[in-house]
């Protein structure tokens, strides 16, 4: 990697000490608690969707059907599984930090087995053995850290995320143990192995996302709303965000 170690944690501690001082000090608890959304930068946001839009209409959308449509669906597959596996030490190390030492040690299982048994994590004979899949990242080690959610962002080619989330994007590209193979293939693969696997869903799922980006009634704030209602799902947030009804928005087909 280009940053030193020193400078890495430097950096990290700068993101995630703006994020303590600004990202969640204005919202209302009250208005936390009831699920309600915290959007103070809309206007930047939906600039930034725009844009984000732009990119996907000219050129990550047109790629990724293509993509589809030559690559058999069982490879498409197989290059998911091998990102995926790419993934595993990097999960695993967020999986300690969470103090999940059962799940730290499911991760490094599943890419041990998938890298030797799986041909590189080409398949994934370890779901076939029964070890339980991992999903895991770093906005979730902040949030079981005590980070709070933060404002609504919209990040430029990533999309949808928090000023949790976003420190948690930025930090994940640093802790996965892979990236610090130097001098090998392994020093940017999890970069592209990443790219082909996203074209490989926004191909596969092509017509849901463009029903969400090109048909509903606002497709920014039906974006937000999934995304934040699917986050807080996946980090055992059971409140119901009130602010808008994803039936009410015209999505045909989401």
């Amino acid at each position: 990697m280009s940053l030193s170690s020193r400078s890495y944690f430097s950096v990290c501690a700068l993101l995630i000490s703006g994020l303590l001082v600004s990202g969640c000090a204005t919202q209302d608890p009250a208005a936390k608690a009831a699920g309600e959304i915290f959007d103070p930068y809309e206007n930047t946001n939906r600039a930034v969707h725009s844009f984000n839009r732009g990119v996907d209409r000219i050129a990550f959308r047109p790629a990724s059907k293509g993509y589809v449509a030559i690559v058999p669906d069982p490879m498409v597959t197989s290059f998911s599984y091998f990102a995926e596996n790419l993934s595993m030490p990097g999960q695993a190390v967020n999986a300690l930090l969470q103090g999940n030492l059962k799940e730290a040690g499911t991760a490094l299982a599943r890419f041990a087995i998938n890298t030797v048994v799986g041909v590189g994590g080409l398949s994934d004979p370890a779901s076939a053995f029964h070890i339980p899949e991992v999903d895991t990242d770093f906005g979730e080690t902040l949030h079981v850290w005590g980070v709070k959610e933060g404002a609504y962002v919209e990040l430029p080619v990533f999309g949808p995320s928090t000023t949790r989330d976003a420190v948690g994007v930025f930090v994940d590209f640093f802790t996965n143990p892979i990236s610090y193979a130097k001098h090998s293939p392994a020093d940017d693969i999890g970069i592209y192995a990443k790219i082909v696997d996203q074209l490989g869903d926004r191909g596969r799922y092509s017509d849901t996302i463009d029903s969400i980006l090109y048909e509903s009634a606002d497709s920014y704030a039906q974006a937000r709303l999934i995304y934040l209602q699917n986050r807080r799902f996946e980090l055992g947030q059971s409140a119901e965000i009130a602010e808008i009804d994803p039936f009410e928005l015209d999505t045909e087909g989401f």
